[in-house]
């Protein structure tokens, strides 16, 4: 291939076809890795690909000897690569138009509308600003001059806008969503997004407009294609929705609409003169929102397999190869340098001091300020349409795209700065808090899995013991989805925690029907230990309560989920373990929905048997089942008798016995854990005819909670519930 893919020109239509093809691979390869680069140091991987793109054009690969750029991506490939890079980006844009989810401003609106406004005009007055100066060096494109105004407007649109995608990714990322000040931000970048889009269609309209009658005409046509999109193509696209549903799946039928729509709508707007990524936006915008977040899901997956992995990282070549970081000379530097102070400050203050206007405090208005400022692809997509429409000069193309990668680069470290991990923590608390509507009460953490749901719904309920006020929440860690890496990762996100949300509603009635007051919560998580721990701390919870089945002991990730919580959580750990059936048993799942007809507390020593012993009485109370409790008569379990002996007095009628009775269907046993991992002890007992609650004291209980049980129970200032 090397005595042919070195020649200048005229190559057939197969050898053009046979380097495009090589040329991909390359640029797949070398945009992966950078992204797995960049992402390994807290990056997005659209920072990394970018980078990709810059090194591969004559920044780096073209200012080796003999030009090794020229040499793999011929002239005559390149206007090949570009159309493959354009098909990108109206994937991209439809997709951005796809997350542009006005429901995040709901309830935020003035306090949204306020932080955008001010983070859109300020830059862009600043930008208008800088446009005066800049137009001095870069009023002339390709021989050709250009006017001071669409220069100028172009220069302050490229400073006002906010990249959504890389935003909301930082944001779930760091878990910032559920806080007060990321849902207020991510509600100041949508509508920044609208507002910033706005803008450059009217700077592309001025730009497109040869004569006095141009400007009102493309102003006017594109009002009319907006109108038509919404009145009259959006109640038809509700349809997809219908047939979605009644196929259960994406069916090639339902993308093909979805494609030959965006794409049309893309060719019309080119046609009127605001630019192709015109139409596709808004199609993704009028795309139905009711009860179409698994297709939405679905409709990213599938775009992402060709517009991630080929098209985009094409599109960062073709940037690329405009992009000359070698050709900025002393003057480029100070102009790079004053694009820098105007975007950064220009976003920062006028969105932070929005927010502090607002009366928000000082650090989290910084936090807003910084996020803000990311720009990423967002800002590469307006600047490639500068430079194709000719308002943009090669040297401050270069300039405006190191402005782009600097300003999201610096997002993650800056928001760290200033928003640091404790008061993130500290907000993620409140936060969760607040959407479970916290009170001081008696609470038990259920974590709900894909089996035995019904039994710890029950368990969970009769672990309450009667306290007033109380509540058992239950909770679901779903593992994250497949990353959808040009879109935020919300839609996909939300998506599958409404999926599940039904089911844990129907274990929620099931909790109220036995008398419990019940809330549930579900969400995603790469590490449920760690997010279970920070759960438990967020509501102050009393149990954490956790169910597996049978083969525990061969599977280590339940028992490392098992031995983390336990090391770590502050508060009672109880497992509840399922035994195994034999085949064509009639009982198929114990505990439910049949309660237990005894109860057997075999304690053991320390505090875990003082532990085992106090929850045995909650659920005795909850449920009325008799209470044995089982004491070998030693030394080590005198204080486990001695507080069996006082629970008579304090009503509970709990019979003493030296040998367990034996084991049935019908019997339920709480056990302690004496000091050893759960995952060890559960091990143990999955053989058992009957279901196990095994129980880890909580680290500063020194049989505290059950002796302060009885003297409640004693003094009647406990009552069960009816």
């Amino acid at each position: 291939m090397g005595g042919w893919i070195s020649q200048v020109s005229h190559y057939s239509p197969d050898e053009i076809a046979a380097i495009c093809f090589i040329d991909i691979a390359v640029i797949v390869i070398v945009a992966r890795l950078m992204g797995m680069l960049f992402q390994r140091l807290r990056q997005p991987a659209v920072v990394g690909e970018i980078l990709a793109g810059i090194a591969l054009g004559p920044s780096l690969l073209g200012a080796l000897p003999g030009d090794p750029s020229s040499f793999i991506f011929p002239t005559d490939v390149r206007p090949f690569l570009r159309v493959l890079a354009q098909l990108g980006l109206i994937i991209f844009m439809f997709i951005v138009g796809l997350e542009l989810d006005v429901t995040l401003i709901r309830g935020k609106e003035r306090a949204a509308a306020t932080i955008s406004l001010a983070s859109v005009v300020l830059p862009f007055a600043m930008g208008v600003g800088l446009a005066v100066w800049l137009h001095q060096t870069h009023g002339v494109v390709a021989g050709k001059k250009v006017d001071l105004l669409p220069f100028a407007l172009f220069i302050g649109a490229s400073m006002s806008v906010t990249a959504f995608p890389v935003l909301a990714r930082i944001l779930t990322e760091r878990g910032m969503y559920r806080t007060q000040i990321g849902a207020l931000t991510l509600a100041c970048a949508a509508v920044d997004d609208v507002l910033a889009w706005s803008i450059l269609a009217v700077v592309l309209a001025v730009v497109a407009s040869a004569s006095a009658l141009d400007l009102p005409r493309i102003l006017l046509e594109s009002v009319g294609f907006v109108a038509l999109m919404f009145l009259v193509v959006k109640p038809q696209l509700r349809r997809l929705v219908d047939r979605f549903e009644a196929a259960g799946r994406l069916t090639p039928n339902i993308l093909a609409v979805v494609l030959v729509g965006f794409l049309t709508c893309a060719f019309i707007t080119d046609r009127i003169g605001i630019h192709s990524i015109f139409g596709a936006f808004v199609f993704g915008v009028v795309m139905p929102r009711e009860r179409s977040a698994l297709l939405f899901q679905e409709i990213l997956e599938k775009l992402e397999q060709v517009s991630v992995l080929l098209l985009l990282p094409v599109f960062f070549i073709s940037t690329g190869f405009n992009v000359n970081v070698r050709g900025i000379d002393g003057k480029g530097f100070v102009e790079l340098l004053a694009v820098l102070a105007v975007a950064c400050s220009g976003k920062f203050v006028g969105a932070a001091g929005a927010a502090r206007a607002l009366g928000i405090r000082a650090r989290k208005a910084a936090a807003i300020g910084v996020l803000m400022n990311t720009r990423g692809l967002t800002e590469l997509v307006i600047l490639n349409v500068g430079l194709s429409v000719g308002v943009l000069d090669k040297r401050l193309f270069t300039i405006l795209v190191l402005m782009a990668i600097f300003t999201t680069v610096i997002t993650e470290p800056a928001l760290r700065l200033v928003y640091p991990d404790k008061m993130l923590a500290r907000d993620v608390a409140e936060a969760e808090r607040a959407a479970l509507g916290v009170i001081d009460a008696y609470r038990v953490i259920g974590v709900v899995g894909p089996e035995t749901q019904e039994e710890l719904v029950d368990t969970g309920a009769a672990l309450l013991g009667g306290e007033d006020p109380s509540e058992l929440l239950l909770t679901r860690f779903d593992p994250p989805s497949r990353k959808v890496e040009v879109g935020s990762g919300l839609t996909s996100e939300l998506a599958s925690v409404a999926a599940g949300f039904g089911a844990l509603q129907e274990l929620v009635r099931r909790a109220r029907a036995l008398g419990a007051t019940a809330a549930v919560r579900s969400q995603f998580s790469e590490r449920p230990a760690r997010d279970l721990v920070a759960l438990a701390a967020a509501v102050e919870a009393d149990v954490v309560l956790l169910s597996v089945g049978p083969g525990l002991a061969d599977d280590a990730v339940t028992q490392a989920l098992l031995d983390e919580v336990a090391s770590s959580v502050d508060c009672a750990v109880i497992v509840r373990v399922t035994p195994s059936l034999p085949p064509g048993d009639l009982l198929q799942r114990l505990g439910a929905p049949a309660a237990p007809t005894q109860l057997v507390v075999e304690p053991g020593p320390g505090d875990d048997g003082l532990a085992a012993l106090e929850h045995g009485v909650r659920v005795a109370r909850s449920t009325g089942v008799p209470l044995t409790v089982v004491t070998d008569g030693e030394r080590r379990t005198r204080r486990v008798e001695e507080a069996a002996q006082r629970l008579s007095s304090a009503g509970v009628q709990a019979q003493l016995l030296r040998v367990a009775p034996e084991a049935g269907p019908a019997v339920l046993r709480v056990q302690g854990l004496v000091g050893r991992a759960p995952s060890q002890v559960a091990a143990g007992h999955t053989s058992s005819k009957g279901p196990v609650l095994l129980v880890r004291a909580c680290a500063d209980d020194k049989g505290e909670r059950l002796f302060a049980l009885i003297d409640e129970l004693t003094a009647g200032l406990a009552t069960p519930r009816q």
